[in-house]
């Protein structure tokens, strides 16, 4: 008897899971509605304002905003915090959306739109709802898992094609090195693939790319 009703509860207790997911996208919709031309830009929570590449994150969200692109980043610290900020003091929108986690991600007080997730794959569903751009920025596992799924999602056309820039030539080249001589030599994607991915260094450049692509 004991054991039949732990069973019932815990089927209870995922059926109401569903009802807290379909909340979560409902308020993430609603908040982000009015949110346009979003460039997304990803990046190590692990870096400091002394990280050369938290100054490109910084400068890349003010021209982004300067030129009326929105910026969404995962609301955390590090690049993602630089990015907000330079966003937020060049007037644009600013959003991030935070991921609620045991440790290092922190809210960053520089997003003036905010949401809290509690379920990764909600939160990695509006990044690419509303993102006309991914900048790629060093990272670690979920920098990377970000970069594959935006990757694989227009690969596979189940999403419109949109600018993908790895920013930092130096960082990403032992990665595009491994990409070319082993999945591309081996056949298991094809050279073309490597078309889908831009590497630049300078943010000016960056938000050159975009606009080429972006009418704003």
């Amino acid at each position: 008897m004991e054991k039949q009703y732990l069973v019932d509860a815990l089927s209870i207790e995922e059926s109401w899971r569903i009802f807290r997911i379909m909340a979560e996208f409902v308020e993430a919709i609603e908040t982000l509605s009015h949110v346009e031309r979003a460039v997304t830009i990803f990046g190590s929570a692990r870096v400091g304002p002394e990280d050369p590449y938290y100054g490109k994150a910084e400068e890349l969200g003010r021209k982004l905003a300067q030129k009326g692109f929105s910026v969404i980043t995962g609301g955390g610290p590090g690049i993602m915090e630089a990015a907000n900020k330079g966003a937020a003091e060049a007037g644009g929108k600013s959003v991030g959306m935070n991921i609620r986690l045991p440790y290092e991600q922190k809210p960053n007080p520089y997003a003036n739109i905010h949401i809290d997730y509690k379920y990764f794959f909600i939160r990695k569903v509006m990044f690419v709802k509303y993102a006309v751009a991914y900048v790629i920025m060093p990272g670690g596992f979920g920098t990377l898992d970000e970069l594959f799924e935006a990757l694989t999602l227009i690969q596979t056309k189940r999403i419109k094609a949109f600018p993908v820039v790895l920013m930092g030539s130096e960082f990403w080249k032992g990665l595009l090195d491994w990409i070319k001589r082993t999945l591309v030599k081996d056949g298991k994607i094809s050279a073309d693939d490597l078309d889908l991915i831009r590497v630049l260094d300078d943010p000016d450049e960056v938000v050159r790319h975009i606009q080429r692509f972006v009418i704003v």
